[in-house]
């Protein structure tokens, strides 16, 4: 158990990350879809890494990853770094930016109980062809098994953070960390996680950064460094798609482009009319004009950015997206109050 002990410092900074790291979820990805706890959560990714894991480069780089990484447990925390949100290559430049002597350290660690072998060692020497070899294999893994599911998970992380969202609005602080997941337990003023460490921590003073992910494995998981927030990576659901004819009808009922418009906020989490023309391959002018309707209907919120204006989808919009209102916010985990009132139950 890791007992974190935050100050009002850190209880004023709590936030969700804005996006899913793309390597970061690769890399949980890559360790977690052969357990059978968190397959079951995102069942088409877990047969998609299933189904290309015995051909071509897709098998090189899943033998590798399964090579260099521990099966299960705590992953070495420089390969889940807090930069390179923006792709999968900024990612991976984070992690080539880690010092020499961080790696050795991690990546003895996680290697504990783990055979050596000759590419384990270099690896943990910080060899530059070895890490370069790791990079490669997670970019391959990436745009392979990830890349189709990429704007399903992008969905998911914004509607729980929207649910969130309103757990907070209506419950405080206490309803927000009860509700996220049930190995996360709030003990003012500790944050109780069951995640695979232990030991007793007082926060950073720069809060606390929320990531909602399908792929985190059965437990949280948490990354602390000095001078930042405190990364808390918890798992979450990823709610099934509807059927093709359940999207036809959201087409019928909005229009062709107005759903797809719809479809892409979600998806991205909010954009300007600009990008948003871009994304869906339309006018300038027919961006405004749809975003205006989405706007009247209650289903997107605008909000100027500078000398832009950018839109995103409301708590109303999401559950349009996810079969109906009711839908966007359903309990994944027990409520606040089953949460606080006894012990996670954990594989």
């Amino acid at each position: 158990m890791l007992r974190l002990r935050l100050g009002p410092a850190d209880l004023c900074r709590v936030r969700f990350g804005d996006r899913l790291h793309p390597v970061g979820t690769a890399l949980l990805a890559g360790q977690w879809l052969r357990d059978p706890t968190v397959a079951v959560m995102a069942p088409a990714l877990a047969e998609r890494a299933a189904a290309v894991e015995g051909a071509g480069d897709a098998q090189a780089a899943t033998a590798i990853l399964r090579h260099l990484l521990p099966d299960r447990g705590r992953l070495p925390d420089f390969v889940t770094p807090l930069d390179g949100l923006e792709s999968v290559a900024a990612g991976l430049e984070a992690i080539r930016a880690a010092p020499a002597r961080r790696v050795r350290a991690e990546v003895t660690e996680s290697y504990a109980d783990a055979a050596a072998t000759p590419l384990r060692r270099r690896f943990a020497a910080a060899d530059p062809e070895v890490l370069d070899l790791f990079g490669q294999a997670v970019r391959t893994w990436f745009d392979v098994v990830l890349a189709p599911h990429w704007p399903d998970l992008v969905s998911t992380h914004r509607q729980q953070v929207t649910c969130a969202s309103q757990r907070l609005a209506l419950h405080g602080l206490a309803g927000l960390f009860g509700g996220l997941h049930p190995a996360i337990r709030w003990r003012e003023p500790v944050l109780e996680v069951r995640t695979w460490w232990d030991g007793e921590l007082s926060g950073t003073g720069h809060g606390i950064l929320l990531l909602p992910t399908p792929l985190a494995g059965p437990r949280p998981r948490v990354l602390v460094e000095p001078g930042r927030p405190i990364l808390l990576v918890y798992p979450a659901s990823m709610p099934h798609r509807p059927a093709t004819a359940a999207g036809d009808s959201l087409g019928r009922l909005l229009g062709t482009t107005r759903a797809l418009v719809l479809r892409r906020l979600a998806d991205e989490g909010g954009l300007s009319t600009t990008t948003l023309s871009r994304a869906v391959g339309i006018s300038l002018s027919s961006a405004s004009e749809h975003a205006t309707a989405l706007r009247e209907a209650g289903l997107i919120a605008s909000e100027r950015d500078g000398g832009a204006v950018r839109h995103h989808v409301t708590p109303l919009g999401a559950g349009v997206l996810g079969a109906g209102p009711g839908a966007a916010c359903s309990e994944a985990w027990p409520s606040a109050g089953q949460a606080a009132g006894g012990p996670p139950v954990l594989p």
